[in-house]
């Protein structure tokens, strides 16, 4: 299932045939519709969610039909019936907070973000989404939006096309060490990104550590917020497009990614590129079995991002510690790709 596929479900005002195959085509397969089952929908192509007059929504799919809830909150007293309807036992609750979008959202998300439940939102059009994207950077699972004409999926898929949502993990820091001098890279963008925005970058292709931009700048420095200096030169970085490449390998016009510490990811351009002989220093970390490691330049303005969203300089990190990172499934890359054969890194 792909990304977009897990963040969007289309609400149109009138199902139809070439409605539901346009949705299918621009990778959208999620549908919301009142009382019934439409019968030009395949569950075998679909996910589906039926709003029934109760307010349950039973959401059906290829693995079996689901309960779920819909809530409507119209003043802060209504949060009190998203948790108990989580203590019920629903695990996905749908939440329409009509005129209030966004302030009552972010209420909803800090009351939960500590309980195993995921929470969509509603927009009432496809202009609205880019507005809720900020909360489901806060951690909504996903909107709802309503269509009117079939044209409008386009437009919709048009403005997630460039936002990814990644897993974003806490790894814990097993080893940091100096290693001596090195050649590091120093990536510029076009972009001014935003604090917790940063690149994934790693020795290895499966794991990746979120190296934090250079915004916040030190007594001695002015703050940079369009830099991410990265990494050793042989490090692999994500791409705009999925794929990797050596920091050795970036120049100016490509595209790299930039994630948030929630894993809302987004292409931008760099600019220029730096390549100079530095100190270096080794950080090792793991996630469950997984393990990987990063090299980076040994200075106090270089930053990972802590378990609890605070940036923390290379400089200060201790083996114990936990930080954001990105662990990829396990796949040999052939000219920054992916690709099925027998690999062993170290």
């Amino acid at each position: 299932m792909d990304e977009l596929d897990k963040q969007v479900i289309i609400y149109p005002e009138e199902v139809s045939r070439e409605l539901v195959q346009t949705a299918v085509t621009y990778g959208i397969r999620n549908i919301y519709a009142k009382n019934q089952l439409p019968e030009e929908l395949s569950i075998e192509q679909l996910n589906l969610y039926i709003e029934e007059p109760t307010g349950q929504i039973k959401i059906a799919s290829r693995e079996g039909v689901e309960e779920s809830i819909k809530i409507i909150v119209k003043e802060p007293e209504d949060i009190e019936k998203i948790l108990s309807a989580v203590e019920k036992g629903y695990r996905k609750i749908f939440v329409d907070t009509y005129s209030w979008k966004i302030i009552p959202l972010e209420n909803i998300v800090a009351e939960l973000q500590k309980m195993d439940v995921k929470l969509y939102a509603y927009g009432s059009n496809v202009e609205e989404v880019e507005s809720l994207l900020n909360v489901l950077e806060k951690g909504v699972d996903g909107v709802v939006v309503k269509i009117k004409k079939t044209d409008e999926i386009g437009r919709l898929a048009e403005i997630f096309k460039q936002i990814r949502f990644l897993d974003i993990l806490d790894g814990e820091v097993t080893e940091v060490e100096n290693i001596g001098v090195g050649d590091r890279a120093c990536v510029d963008t076009v972009s001014i990104l935003d604090p917790g925005e940063g690149m994934l970058v790693g020795n290895f292709s499966r794991f990746f550590f979120l190296i934090h931009n250079e915004g916040t700048g030190s007594p001695f420095t002015s703050p940079r917020p369009f830099r991410v200096n990265a990494g050793a030169v042989h490090c692999y970085v994500m791409m705009a497009d999925g794929t990797t490449k050596y920091l050795s390998e970036l120049s100016a016009g490509m595209r790299v990614l930039v994630t948030t510490l929630r894993g809302r990811a987004r292409p931008v351009t760099i600019g220029r590129v730096k390549i100079e002989r530095r100190p270096l220093k080794i950080v090792r970390a793991r996630v469950g079995e997984a393990e990987g490691s990063v090299i980076l330049q040994d200075a106090e303005t270089i930053r990972l991002v802590s378990k609890d969203g605070e940036q923390i300089s290379v400089t200060e990190l201790n083996p114990g510690e936990k930080v954001k990172v990105h662990v990829s499934e396990q796949k040999a890359r052939h000219f920054g790709k992916a690709v099925e054969e027998f690999i062993i890194e170290r």
